[in-house]
């Protein structure tokens, strides 16, 4: 963005070109358009299989509760994730070994290991190593907050470390404390920083919530599983799991990546 000499507005060529994952939308979106048009112009040269999507309109009520106890989850996971990453990242940053080394043990192990395997492991190892029974969302809930703060750790401190040296120099020159450069000096500065990473990682929360069927934990996926074995519409109901999945995420992408444009440097 530039301004002239009368001091009015005007806006660069690439602020007014759609972005390329736009511009990509489209097109895939057009792609399947023509291929519903071809489908229904010529249904017997188009696919062998007889596609029924109506077949599903009788399970609406079962994925409509999916859907919800998908989003319901992800927001859990992601509030209980940041909490987690916030407390793990500040600790790394502790000069006390004894206070940084357990949290950097815990961001390790569970960056270092699929999200799969702790699911699993959560619901049937841990209430056999610590004698307390946990009901699957429980476990679920549990592992995913854990291992989502473990990237928002990272993104925390990569955040802090970041800021200038000579920010936080000039805040103890002017007499505040650590905590209190901390809070005024750093963290407004490092948040900016933040939010693009902190965006991402929570749309990879929603997605991690496709794992959750393996519990039986009735999620989006557990629920199409269901109707699945019980229409033989696998394809319909798969398809159906994978449009709303791409209708949630799309706008909240588009809007991260808004933010990280607004987030940036800006010249003067």
């Amino acid at each position: 963005m530039a301004t002239g000499d009368g001091g009015a507005v005007s806006v660069t060529s690439a602020e007014r070109k759609p972005s390329g994952s736009t511009i990509g939308v489209l097109v895939v979106l057009a792609a399947v358009g023509l291929w519903a048009a071809y489908r229904h112009v010529h249904p017997a040269e188009a696919a062998v299989y007889d596609w029924d999507f109506a077949v599903l309109w009788k399970y609406r009520t079962l994925l409509i509760s999916g859907l919800g106890y998908t989003l319901l989850f992800t927001v859990m996971c992601v509030v209980l994730g940041l909490f987690f990453g916030v407390v793990s990242g500040l600790g790394r940053l502790s000069h006390n070994p004894l206070i940084a080394g357990p949290f950097r043990a815990y961001v390790e192990v569970f960056r270092c290991t699929p999200a799969l395997v702790q699911l699993v492991w959560f619901y049937y190892a841990l209430p056999v190593l610590s004698g307390i029974e946990m009901s699957a969302t429980v476990a679920a809930t549990l592992c995913l907050s854990l291992y989502g703060g473990a990237f928002y750790s990272e993104i925390v401190r990569g955040g802090i470390i970041s800021t200038d040296v000579g920010q936080t120099e000039a805040g103890k020159a002017l007499g505040m404390t650590r905590y209190q450069v901390l809070k005024r000096v750093v963290l407004p500065q490092a948040f900016k920083k933040m939010v693009p990473p902190l965006m991402s990682q929570s749309i990879m929360q929603l997605k991690n919530t496709s794992l959750l069927s393996v519990l039986a934990v009735p999620d989006l996926l557990y629920q199409g599983q269901v109707i699945a074995h019980d229409t033989y519409r696998p394809l319909e109901v798969y398809t159906f799991i994978a449009v709303a999945y791409f209708a949630v995420l799309l706008p909240v992408t588009l809007w991260s990546k808004r933010m990280e444009f607004g987030s940036g440097p800006r010249e003067a």
